[in-house]
């Protein structure tokens, strides 16, 4: 499957699963000449085709067209300037997670097995305006480490080595603040010992494959 079409099938999942209304979100994939594609300004995401997908180059320049690139192509931009293991950007306004994000909350914590091995702390970035280059630069702290961070106010960004990992990310992240928020409601949950998390440590490498990183933990 081509990139472009790989990146409209992203597109279509975050819309169908309720993570952007209307024209929210942005997405975007790193190609093999260190291009991005990323979606255009304006489109609903269950609507994007190809054509609506638009190339740049790692300052932000069309190479083709002149369509509007998605407003917050900076967060894009940045993630692949400051870390080349990234390959794909998913950009949402998940209800749940965006919640944490309302009341100034990060998801720190450890509850989850599988979210503290897939994805680690979930930290919040400060409130920025939209478009402009504070919601990238608020990105600062956890940037260069961070696989999801949700913005205040505002959404919530994953990273991943491809574009089916950087949404799985996003589908763990909304799961996780769903359960999470259910278990506040019907009382207090249980975080993970420090036990737990060392006894996970020690075995990931080999069940998993998977080795966190000391400053996500």
């Amino acid at each position: 499957m081509s990139s472009k079409k790989k990146l409209v099938e992203i597109c279509h999942k975050v819309y169908l699963n309720g993570f952007v209304a209307a024209y929210d979100g942005n997405i975007s994939c790193r190609t093999s000449n260190n291009t991005l594609l990323i979606t255009r300004s304006g489109v609903c995401k269950g609507d994007v085709s190809e054509k609506d997908i638009v190339e740049i180059d790692l300052n932000g320049n069309n190479f083709i067209g002149k369509q509007k690139i998605s407003t917050e192509h900076k967060i894009h931009l940045y993630a692949y300037q400051k870390r080349k293991e990234v390959k794909a950007v998913v950009h949402c306004h998940p209800t749940y997670a965006t919640a944490f994000a309302l009341i100034g909350q990060g998801l720190d914590n450890h509850y989850l097995p599988e979210v503290f091995l897939t994805i680690g702390k979930v930290p919040l970035c400060k409130y920025a305006t939209p478009s402009t280059d504070g919601v990238h630069k608020s990105l600062d702290p956890y940037i260069n480490y961070s696989w999801a961070m949700l913005l205040q106010n505002h959404g919530a960004v994953t990273l991943g080595i491809s574009l089916d990992d950087a949404y799985f990310k996003m589908e763990k992240l909304e799961h996780a603040a769903k359960i999470i928020l259910l278990a506040r409601l019907i009382g207090k949950p249980k975080e993970l010992s420090k036990k737990n998390i060392n006894d996970i440590l020690k075995i990931s490498k080999k069940v998993y494959g998977i080795i966190p990183d000391k400053r996500n933990i």
